[in-house]
This record gives C-alpha cells, sequence and structure tokens, in this order.
C-alpha cells in the first residue's frame, strides 16, 4: 500500500493518522508543493485527475481524497466495524460529521491556515468566521458527549479532528470550547496515535 502525500497536509495526515491506529503498514511517497501549487508528475496526474493529496494506491485500487480513503481503510482493516459503523444509523451520523469536516472545517479553519501558513488567497476573516461556526457545532455535540458520532472514535473523529487541531496556526483560538479542547486531548490519547508538525 503507497501513500502520496505531504507531512504538513492535515488531510493527509488524517490517512497516516488511521492508518497508525489501524496498524496498517503502508509506503509514503512524497508530493513537494511550492508557492501553493502540488508538484506533480505525469504519472502522479494519471493516478489522481484532481491534481490534490492525498492518493492512496492499494494494489491495483486507486483513491483519492481523505474521505474516500478512510472510508475504504476502516471497512478494509476493521473487522468489527467500529471506525466505520454498519448499521444505517450510526454510519449516517458518522457521515453528517463527514460532512462538516469537508465543508465548513474546510472552508474556515483549513482556509485561515492555508492563509496564514501558506500564504494562499483568500479572505482571512471569513474563513476565521465560518471556522468558529464549525468549532460551535462541534462543541455542541463534543460539550456532552466524548465523540462525535456513538459513543467511541470513528473515522468522523478522525476527518475532523486536524484542521481542528491546527486551527491556531490560523489564528483561530479553540480556548472557548472546552468540549472540543477534551476531544482534542483524547484523540491524542488514542492507541496508535501519530503527531504531525503543529500537533
Amino acid at each position: 500500500m503507497t501513500l502520496y502525500d505531504r507531512e504538513a497536509s492535515g488531510n493527509c495526515y488524517k490517512v497516516r493518522l488511521l492508518l497508525s491506529c489501524l496498524d496498517v503498514p503502508y509506503q509514503r511517497v512524497p508530493v513537494a508543493m511550492v508557492n501553493g501549487i502540488n508538484q506533480l508528475d505525469a504519472d502522479y496526474v494519471k493516478l489522481n485527475p484532481r491534481r490534490q493529496i492525498p492518493t492512496l494506491k492499494d494494489g491495483e485500487l486507486v483513491l483519492w481524497g481523505s474521505t474516500a480513503i478512510l472510508c475504504y481503510l476502516a471497512a478494509r482493516h476493521d473487522p468489527a466495524r467500529r471506525w466505520l459503523p454498519e448499521a444505517p444509523a450510526r454510519l449516517a451520523e458518522v457521515m453528517q460529521w463527514l460532512e462538516l469536516a469537508q465543508n465548513e472545517i474546510l472552508d474556515g479553519l483549513f482556509r485561515a491556515r492555508a492563509i496564514v501558513k501558506f500564504g494562499i488567497a483568500g479572505d482571512l476573516d471569513a474563513s476565521r468566521d465560518t471556522g468558529r461556526r464549525a468549532l460551535a457545532v462541534l462543541e455542541s455535540r463534543l460539550g456532552c458527549h466524548s465523540w462525535l458520532a456513538d459513543g467511541e472514535p470513528t473515522v468522523a473523529d478522525i476527518a475532523c479532528f486536524p484542521y481542528v487541531a491546527l486551527a491556531g496556526e490560523g489564528g483561530v483560538d479553540v480556548s472557548p470550547y472546552p468540549g472540543v479542547r477534551r476531544w482534542i486531548a483524547a484523540i491524542k490519547a488514542l492507541p496508535g496515535f501519530v503527531g504531525m508538525p503543529g500537533i
């Protein structure tokens, strides 16, 4: 199994974190970024026509996009289906948090970090406002529950975690959200947890 990724990417980190929690061996192929642009060769573009990272190659299967990769890894390497439940209601609960990760968290916390840390163009104030709204949604759940879906960690937690934990790099303070802060600490205590720069 080969993961094409970049050390500083939160979306790539999500995949590395789940692989570590599942104790799945893999090889990493780094993808460089220069001036905010992924440096891709023609072979990579054949694997991932979106020209983004991460990309996972498992035998003949090629997947791109962190959400698709997380769901595949959880279904393939967790026979008990703790990370990605099979029961319809539990699965839908996980999926709604995956929606938050790919919308408000991406549009807010990810974008604010990209503007500040990597010089990507964008509206910093609007990104920070969207990020704070995402944190408020998370707090509405995590203020009274340990995990985002059901009573144990799932891919929902893995998907939302990186850019929340890195929010400070975009100038968004998580201290007003005690449930979110407890959840960050709980994820860092998971068996198999690995960090990334900034976490």
